[in-house]
């Protein structure tokens, strides 16, 4: 009898156990992590869709990480992450470097952004609105140092960039300078991220700065027009801003199901509702 009751014992215990692992694998499954790095000014988009679909996938869960759109190409490049997230065409050492005939690189546009130039208020309030692309590739050049000297205030011009790696830097220097490469020697400090640009910028009084749409269609920062096109949704649609541009996310030969899964998220109707409810254009 106590054999029996023993064996029974084991038996269902063994059940259990069993129960146990193939649920847990089971959850494992779900639980496969999805990574995207890459642009600061693509990462808040990604990261609010992140949210939802984490919550209605079973599968999968996105984390999402910034670093530059350079990183983000090198991180998957290197097998660090799923998806790289960037605010500028892949150039052509990137691809050079590590695309083979069986292993390229897939864009995929998730929205659309502007670099917008903005000004501190002071300098706003005393009536720069505006500047040509020849007015602002001089500041950055080094060639305009004061306000006076383009109908501004009596002040010294603190000019906000930003460092290298950051695809918002590339399009400004590309559109404005004449070269991703170019020097900017007119520039007093190189920002991190588009947040801490607007933050630089706006805590000063003699300041202009560049970041993207989504940092400035929300808050108080003085957006000024650039050759006398304001960044609009239309105007930045239509590209008739000088400095509009798409937002991607990139894979690196056949995508993993987590990553196809998420950018199938991010472009469906409720991922596109998501970029404009937060200041981002749709795809």
């Amino acid at each position: 009898m106590a054999n029996s009751l023993l064996m029974r014992w084991s038996v269902g215990l063994l059940a259990l156990l069993l129960v146990f692992f193939l649920t847990g694998a089971d959850g494992a499954l779900r639980a496969t992590t999805v990574v995207v790095s890459g642009s600061s000014t693509v990462m808040p988009l990604a990261e609010l869709a992140a949210e939802e679909f984490n919550l209605i996938s079973e599968r999968y869960r996105v984390n999402v990480k910034s670093g530059g759109s350079g990183v983000g190409i090198v991180d998957l490049a290197e097998g660090r992450s799923d998806i790289a997230m960037t605010s500028r065409d892949l150039k052509t050492e990137e691809r050079q470097r590590y695309e083979s005939p069986r292993m390229r690189f897939a864009e995929q546009v998730v929205g659309y952004d502007a670099i917008c130039l903005v000004v501190s208020p002071a300098v706003y309030d005393f009536g720069i609105t505006s500047l040509s692309r020849e007015q602002v590739r001089r500041i950055y050049s080094g060639s305009i140092t004061n306000w006076a000297q383009i109908g501004g205030p009596n002040m010294d011009i603190f000019a906000v960039g930003r460092r290298p790696g950051s695809g918002t830097r590339d399009t400004f220097n590309e559109i404005i300078m004449g070269s991703r490469e170019a020097e900017t020697p007119g520039v007093a400090y190189d920002s991190g991220e588009s947040s801490e640009a607007k933050f630089s910028t706006q805590r000063s009084d003699n300041a202009i700065g560049y970041m993207g749409y989504s940092f400035v269609m929300r808050g108080d920062a003085r957006v000024i027009s650039l050759d006398g096109v304001y960044p609009t949704i239309e105007n930045i649609k239509n590209g008739s801003y000088p400095l509009a541009r798409k937002l991607y996310f990139v894979t690196l030969g056949q995508p993993s199901p987590g990553a196809r899964a998420f950018i199938d998220y991010i472009l469906s109707p409720a991922g596109q509702q998501i970029a404009m409810d937060n200041g981002f254009i749709p795809a």
